[in-house]
């Protein structure tokens, strides 16, 4: 949501989506950072927002604006602080610095956009390097840009920089987030990019307008058919353990341990949207 705009900071209160990023970055123009980094900061610290994770996204690092936009941050106290061009562990270190030193409390996170390839090289350094950042954010607009790659269906050209940060993710315990659709008209290319962003194991995709949200949801969160499998799987895997059984089937398949502790994550997150 750009932090210059009032009105899209209020609508945002009405979006059903997990967590806002209220931008000072990209959405916001150079005269207007000042005026966008008040705004955000009394938007973030209002509690105005429900169950929402809200975030800030500062200017990155190197730009006329990044260390006040750290500090208007560390004092709003948001959930996250989105921080873009993070290529290194070094940087992550110098942004929890900086927080700490402005007075940010221990559950403001730390979320680190990931769009340059140094950052693909370096994206497990970069996700283990503080226990404070939570989240790595995929930017693929400007890592096709860095690669000199065309945006294309299927995103062939960023597959590699995409599977080498989920490792990363999963590595380290950290959640991941796809980058941007940027067509909003194409609605159905969306949708597709979201299952992709599925598949691939991502935990959720960044969104750049409202219609975004209602596809993106359905995609994420668990099917009928996914949550009505998982609670089979788990039946049947502890029907076998109380009978001492040490093969299990459902519907013709093996099940190991694997399966089992996938389809809790599975019913897991269903509960969690059931409660959102």
């Amino acid at each position: 949501m750009p932090g210059a705009n009032q009105r899209a900071l209020e609508k945002a209160k009405s979006l059903p989506a997990d967590a806002l990023i209220l931008d000072l970055e990209d959405a916001v123009a150079p005269d207007a950072k000042a005026d966008a980094r008040k705004r955000v900061a009394a938007a973030a610290a209002s509690g105005e927002y429900g169950h929402r994770e809200v975030t800030i996204r500062v200017n990155g690092p190197g730009t006329a604006w990044h260390a006040d936009d750290l500090r208007a941050a560390a004092e709003a106290g948001p959930d996250a602080v989105v921080v873009p061009k993070v290529d290194s562990a070094e940087t992550v270190r110098e942004i929890e610095r900086a927080l700490e030193a402005a007075g940010a409390p221990d559950r403001t996170a730390i979320w680190a956009m990931v769009e340059t390839p140094r950052a693909m090289l370096d994206a497990r350094a970069v996700a283990g390097a503080s226990e404070r950042l939570t989240v790595l954010v995929m930017g693929t607009n400007d890592l096709a840009k860095e690669l000199h790659a065309e945006h294309v269906p299927g995103r062939a050209p960023l597959l590699t920089g995409l599977s080498l940060a989920l490792l990363a993710a999963r590595e380290t315990g950290k959640v991941i987030l796809d980058g941007v659709y940027n067509d909003v008209q194409d609605l159905d290319g969306f949708e597709a990019e979201c299952v992709q962003g599925r598949q691939f194991g991502f935990d959720g995709k960044t969104l750049i307008h409202p219609s975004q949200v209602a596809p993106c949801n359905r995609v994420f969160a668990p099917s009928e058919q996914q949550v009505e499998r998982a609670r089979k799987i788990i039946d049947a895997f502890d029907e076998a353990t109380r009978e001492g059984r040490g093969v299990v089937t459902v519907d013709g398949r093996m099940i190991e341990n694997l399966h089992v502790e996938d389809a809790r994550r599975i019913l897991a997150l269903a509960a969690a949207v059931a409660g959102r």
